[in-house]
């Protein structure tokens, strides 16, 4: 019987193990404290998902979280900006033209490139605008500028307008331009346009020195500057060409005048020569012979004022460089006249007479 006992409680605790390792065979052993699986399964309570997959969940919701909110600051900027961010900086830009007044009365170095680069401005606009007016008025000016020097005020005008500046300003710009020694491009003109202006007050319109042009307007002007040029050119040839021919002309003229000269001064020498020897054989009433007499004898009426100038040059180079032949005043016929006398020696003598 003790035997008996200690079989059943051997059988007992393996039933005991088998239904603790295998609880599903609880409902094949008669129900004796088994449980089956299906009714585990929905009693047991359900284990969270943990580790990996809950970490990236949650970063990427914080993620989204803080790109909605830049977005959204984003947002809120562009709507500032938009709205009073331009009234900013028109304010600052404002506060920036007044600066320069602000240093009116300082003399800092910052204060005084302020002033410097404020003058500078406007010197540049000022430049700008007389080189382009004056480029309009030298290219077919159409809007009907009366000249290239354009009135102070209306100059004032605009420079102000565009550059937002003071009359003070532009009168300093003024001041500059009077003082400055270098060729700045732009001239100040006074009533008179022949005067030069020493002071402000004195201008009275104001010109480019460099006006500027469009390309075609250029090309189209240098092709008439270079036109007028040879133009000018081929005028002036001519005329060296014409006074060369006038002055060969001349030269021609002057040396057949003193070859008709020479040639008449022989003729004078040969006719007095031939009176004086026809009174050495008593054929003539003088030893001397007019003057006149000789020339009416030698040019023919019609010739006469033709050879005047010949006539007139023979006497005198008789008078200066013939020796045998000496001008003397007699009274012929009753009337004072200038005759030429033969005082070379003849071969007769005077006792022949």
């Amino acid at each position: 019987s003790s035997v008996g006992k200690e079989a059943e409680r051997d059988a007992g605790s393996r039933a005991g193990g088998l239904i603790r390792r295998f609880p599903w065979r609880a409902a094949s052993d008669g129900g004796q404290g088994v449980t089956p699986r299906t009714a585990l399964l929905r009693s047991a309570p359900r284990q969270q998902p943990e580790g990996k997959g809950k970490g990236l969940e949650y970063y990427l919701s914080q993620f989204l979280c803080l790109a909605s909110l830049v977005l959204l600051l984003i947002f809120l900027g562009i709507l500032v900006v938009k709205m009073v961010g331009s009234g900013w900086l028109d304010g600052r830009e404002d506060s920036f033209n007044l600066l320069p007044v602000d240093c009116d009365k300082r003399t800092d170095d910052f204060c005084q490139a302020k002033h410097k680069d404020v003058t500078m401005a406007v010197l540049h606009e000022l430049y700008n605008y007389l080189s382009v007016q004056a480029g309009n008025f030298e290219c077919g000016n159409p809007e009907n500028l009366k000249s290239k020097c354009i009135w102070v005020s209306e100059v004032k005008d605009h420079v102000l307008n565009v550059t937002g500046t003071s009359s003070q300003k532009f009168e300093a710009a003024l001041h500059w331009i009077l003082n400055s020694n270098k060729d700045l491009g732009i001239w100040l003109r006074g009533r008179d346009l022949s005067e030069a202006v020493s002071s402000v007050e004195e201008v009275f319109c104001l010109e480019s020195a460099h006006p500027q042009m469009g390309l075609g307007c250029r090309f189209r002007r240098a092709v008439v500057t270079a036109i007028m040029n040879l133009f000018l050119f081929f005028w002036c040839l001519i005329t060296l060409w014409g006074i060369l021919i006038y002055l060969r002309y001349r030269w021609r003229k002057m040396e057949e005048e003193e070859q008709a000269m020479y040639e008449m001064v022989k003729k004078i020498i040969a006719v007095v020569q031939d009176h004086y020897k026809e009174w050495e054989r008593n054929l003539e009433r003088y030893p001397y012979v007019g003057i006149f007499h000789v020339r009416d004898s030698l040019i023919p009426p019609q010739s006469r004022k033709k050879m005047k100038r010949v006539w007139e040059r023979a006497v005198d180079f008789l008078a200066s460089n013939e020796s045998r032949i000496q001008t003397e005043s007699h009274r012929v016929a009753g009337e004072d006249m200038l005759v030429w006398r033969w005082t070379q020696p003849s071969y007769l003598s005077d006792s022949e007479h």
